[in-house]
């Protein structure tokens, strides 16, 4: 933080945005609508500019403007802190929870209508709906999920397809996905002719002589640039997945070099830190939008592992177990909404015998028969980095990332001999796994975790394979406290004036995730902080 009143500004704004996202994306259309000049600062380059948000699938929610309000407020409420579903005792930001699901009620059912007025040519369609079934007011609040797209054929109901190629250098047309959500608040940015500042990467926040938050300082490049911001600052830069030392510090277990995420490598806490400077409170830090994803042991950004999503964790011919070679969950709940985004905590679970949490890393074992239908990754995000992945899974074989071998106990001495296993496999456990989860196949019943009888097909088709599997995903969730307005507050819950956030720095999913609620936060957080900076009294 600085603290200086007889600075050289070198740009003057009503409203400054650190991060051009989907959440700086919406606050800055929705300030500029109020009649405010406004500019967003984004740390990457124009030709570089990769945000978590394009690179989601690009759903969000979009609850049916006819449902029940109260329903709707009812629901968000408890996917927000949990504090209104009887037999949980949770309480997460229960101070504000009320607040942000009675504007949730209100915002999230124009998310659907609010996109499409961005861009003529956008197209949405609905995908989904309520995926915590027995939460409070789930039946009747009409919740939805939507999707983004520009072109018909490049998906179904508005989601890419497997295999699709939107991708960065896609013209808008053939856009899917979070490409097409992208697209979308782009056209919505530009034509309002809001500035945007790449290469421009926020450092600090600027208190005058009273403490009141009059700017940022930023880089470009070498150079130091001062911004007065006369009404408000608002951060919307993201988690912080590509920061070593604040993962060590937030995230359970081994989390500088335990965990692996596939998002933004430039999300790198910047807004964390500077909102700490200033005085702001944090709130559940730890929590993700994550579940098991591999990564590369010779790929890394910020000196940690760049992730990847394995869709086919919960197919036929494959299984996931712990160091030590035994199955411990529905390998399904890795794909399956609503589990997918928090099956994380089931890797966390520590073993206070042995003193270590035999699940990190945990192992993806297959055979041949799942190894040659087609890529075992998410091949989308191979758009974002350069990552050598075949669509045979022949390449990272080739590399050493993906284990083979003849057969599952010489499978298991490859694992034991692994680093990250740290001689932890028992091979007869792993041998032991793979014959009683075929029996489960042959009789068509899992007895042990009661996987979908559709995916129950037999691990015998030579050679095998392994990769190891490592909590992670999209991005972390935690970060600093906002109240429902998304005005930021100290550890006294006291409001540090004219600064805001929205977006994966303050998400308002603490307790549980449904799919797309990232995205649909955005939206609807955004607009809100976009909306109350812009009221903000202007100081010259």
């Amino acid at each position: 933080m600085i603290k200086n009143c007889k600075i050289d500004w070198d740009y003057e704004f009503d409203v400054i945005i650190v991060g051009f996202g989907g959440a700086g994306g919406c606050a800055a259309i929705e300030a500029k609508d109020a009649g405010v000049d406004v500019v967003l600062l984004e740390k990457q380059r124009e030709d570089h500019h990769y945000s978590n948000t394009r690179m989601s699938g690009g759903g969000y929610h979009s609850p049916d403007p006819d449902g029940d309000r109260n329903a709707l407020k009812e629901y968000a409420k408890a996917m927000f802190s949990g504090e209104n579903i009887p037999w949980i005792f949770e309480g997460a930001q229960e101070e504000y929870s009320d607040g942000l699901a009675e504007l949730w009620a209100e915002y999230a059912p124009q998310n659907r209508s609010f996109m499409c007025s961005l861009d003529p040519e956008y197209m949405s369609d609905f995908i989904g709906r309520a995926a915590y079934p027995n939460f409070p007011g789930a039946a009747e609040s009409g919740y939805r999920l939507a999707g983004s797209n520009y072109d018909r054929n490049a998906g179904i109901a508005g989601m890419p397809m497997p295999g699709n190629q939107s991708s960065p250098t896609s013209p808008k047309h053939l856009k899917a996905g979070g490409e097409a959500f992208h697209a979308c608040i782009l056209n919505g940015v530009n034509t309002r002719q809001i500035p945007i500042h790449y290469n421009t990467r926020a450092i600090k926040l600027i208190h005058n002589e009273e403490n009141v938050l009059v700017g940022v300082m930023a880089k470009h490049g070498d150079k130091e640039l001062y911004y007065h911001a006369k009404k408000a600052v608002i951060i919307t830069s993201g988690g912080f997945e590509y920061n070593k030392s604040l993962r060590s510090a937030f995230l359970e277990g081994h989390g500088g070099d335990g965990w692996a995420f596939y998002g933004s490598s430039d999300n790198t806490g910047d807004g964390i830190i500077m909102g700490l400077a200033s005085g702001a409170a944090l709130s559940k830090v730890t929590s993700a939008a994550a579940r098991l994803i591999t990564s590369f042991p010779d790929l890394r950004a910020n000196g940690v592992r760049i992730g990847i999503s394995i869709p086919s964790i919960g197919r036929e011919c494959a299984i996931v177990v712990d160091n030590f070679g035994r199955r411990f969950i529905d390998e399904r709940d890795n794909s399956r909404d609503p589990l997918q985004y928090i099956n994380y905590k089931n890797a966390l679970a520590f073993d206070t015998h042995q003193a270590l949490y035999p699940r990190i890393p945990s192992w993806f074992i297959f055979d041949e028969t799942l190894r040659t239908r087609k890529s075992i990754t998410n091949s989308v995000l191979s758009h974002y980095y350069d990552i050598p992945w075949s669509s045979d899974n022949h390449e990272p074989i080739e590399r050493g990332w993906i284990l083979k071998a003849d057969s599952i106990e010489e499978l298991a001495k490859k694992i034991k001999a692994h680093p990250d296993n740290h001689e932890l496999m028992d091979i007869g456990n792993l041998c032991q796994t793979v014959v009683r989860f075929n029996e489960f196949c042959a009789i068509g019943e899992d007895l042990d975790f009661h996987r979908e009888i559709e995916t129950l097909k037999p691990i015998d088709n030579p050679p095998y394979y392994a990769l190891p599997l490592f909590p992670g995903g999209p991005n972390t969730k935690g970060g600093l406290k906002a109240n429902e307005k998304r005005q930021v507050v100290d550890w006294a819950g006291k409001v540090i004036p004219r600064l805001y956030a929205a977006g994966e720095i303050a998400s308002a999913f603490k307790y549980v995730y449904q799919a797309g609620g990232n995205v649909a936060e955005c939206i609807v957080f955004g607009r809100i902080a976009g909306l109350n900076a812009a009221k903000e009294n202007s100081i010259i």
